[in-house]
């Protein structure tokens, strides 16, 4: 039955759907988080080539993360949110 299937069971899922939404490589929310701290950096405290060093170096450790697991968002809150140890 590797091959076969029920006729009016199959249903198409969008690639979309299952994918993390990225920017350039990662993921949407760090890549905004990034750029809004080198601009801060950048523009704020007139630090050019120091904010421009923040986002090249962060986006490339994001990118980095985002390659060996693109759910590392949700999986870094997740391990955030709960208690180093359980109590019993």
């Amino acid at each position: 039955m590797s091959g076969d299937y029920l006729p009016g069971f199959v249903a198409p899922v969008q690639r979309a759907l299952a994918e993390p939404i990225m920017m350039a490589g990662a993921p949407r929310a760090l890549a905004i988080v990034n750029g809004t701290i080198a601009a801060a950096i950048g523009i704020g405290l007139r630090l050019w080539l120091a904010g421009a060093a923040v986002a090249l170096i962060g986006h490339g450790l994001a990118v980095f993360a985002a390659r060996r697991d693109p759910q590392i968002l949700p999986v870094a809150r997740r391990h955030v949110a709960l208690p180093t140890y359980f109590e019993s």
